[in-house]
Formats: C-alpha cells, sequence, structure tokens
C-alpha cells in the first residue's frame, strides 16, 4: 500500500468536488467524486492496476525533481471531456503525490 500525498492543487480540486457533490444527490459531479475516490483507492493499493491505464505523461513538470517520472492515470474512460488524475513517486519511499486533477483536453 502506498501513501496518498496532494499537492496544494489537487487538495483544492478534491475538495471542491467534495463540496459540489455534496450540493445534489445523483449528480454529475457526485458521479465523478466517486471515481476519483475509487482511482485514489486503486493507485494506493496498485498503481499498475490494469483499470488504472497509467502511462508516462510529459506534460506536467515533476514537483521536486526534473528527473523523475510524472505519471497520468484514468479517472473516467470512454467519456467526452474525461477526468485524469496526474501523480508521482514520493517524496518518500512508499508514497505517491497526487500533483492535480483535470479534464482530459
Amino acid at each position: 500500500m502506498f501513501e496518498l500525498l496532494f499537492t496544494d492543487e489537487s487538495l483544492s480540486i478534491f475538495n471542491q468536488l467534495k463540496k459540489t457533490a455534496g450540493t445534489k444527490k445523483g449528480s454529475k459531479q457526485e458521479g465523478l467524486l466517486k471515481q476519483v475516490k475509487k482511482t485514489l483507492k486503486f493507485l494506493a493499493a496498485d498503481p499498475r492496476h490494469p483499470g488504472l491505464h497509467t502511462h508516462e505523461y510529459s506534460g506536467l513538470p515533476h514537483p521536486w525533481n526534473k528527473h523523475q517520472k510524472v505519471f497520468e492515470a484514468y479517472v473516467q474512460n470512454k467519456t467526452p471531456g474525461a477526468y485524469r488524475l496526474f501523480w508521482c513517486y514520493g517524496p518518500e519511499k512508499h508514497q505517491i503525490t497526487i500533483i492535480t486533477i483535470l479534464q482530459h483536453p
């Protein structure tokens, strides 16, 4: 198991999702929040889980070391504007840092 850490940006996005999801039961935001939580659960258990479709992503800088890799994991699939979760290993062993949660362009 990995400990999940959040950057200020990713924590802000996650908290905003929780806030908006709580306003309307059965809303798209509530569904998105459930999908994000499921993705986080899979990521903590196994970053290579097949459902995550994890792959290297070069469009974001690593928060601590420019020589380390940043990864992208699917929150949603086969959905217009699907959400993605961007993450990296560290800063310590057995830790994963969530860099941001964004809609796929």
